[in-house]
């Protein structure tokens, strides 16, 4: 395809650090624009600096970061507010025409700052587990926001809005799937790039 990645993360300091082994929060402190280049292994831009006339698409991946650093929805739910830097992007991108991607629990970005757009985070019940965040979908619906039901394996794409979202790991499943699923976002909004 060709796309050419270019990545960002705003300067500003995590919510709290998760000693992941444990399960449980540590005692330090970490900044978000450092953590995603020492993650990434690679050269990540404060994401102030980028420029929305510079980018075909922009994709936000998900991760209880979007929850808690892009935005405080962990802690606020549908009155959570979003980081200035990705509301400026976001909002952007959108009024550009361009498309934009998101999964896991980003779509919940979109459903903030986008009034009547259509996402996905999979599905609406928990189904015994398989969906442990289903609940999710009520809190776009609370956004104002359109929920569509999809599987794992596939991605939601919002024409009008050139919006598309997949539920990665909303859903407790084989990695491989979850993979498919986020391989059907990225595909999409290269498509709607036109690149």
């Amino acid at each position: 395809m060709g796309a050419q990645v270019q990545m960002f993360a705003p300067d500003v300091s995590q919510m709290h650090v998760i000693d992941h082994k444990k399960g449980q929060p540590a005692e330090e402190s970490r900044n978000v624009l450092s953590e995603s280049a020492r993650i990434a292994r690679g050269n990540v831009s404060d994401l102030a600096e980028l420029n929305v006339s510079d980018h075909d698409a922009i994709i936000f991946p998900g991760g209880f970061g979007a929850a808690k650093n892009l935005s405080t929805f962990a802690v606020d739910g549908p009155d959570c507010t979003v980081n200035r830097d990705v509301e400026r992007v976001l909002k952007g991108f959108h009024q550009a025409g361009k498309p934009i991607g998101l999964c896991c629990i980003s779509p919940v970005l979109a459903a903030k700052l986008l009034p009547g757009v259509e996402v996905t985070v999979g599905h609406e019940e928990e189904e015994g587990g398989r969906w442990p965040y289903a609940g999710m979908a009520q809190a776009i619906k609370a956004m104002g926001a359109k929920h569509c039901v999809k599987e794992v394996t596939e991605a939601h794409v919002d024409q009008k809005n050139k919006v598309v979202t997949s539920p990665a790991f909303m859903c407790e499943t084989k990695l491989h799937l979850i993979f498919d699923g986020i391989g059907a976002m990225v595909s999409n909004v290269l498509k709607l790039s036109g690149k």
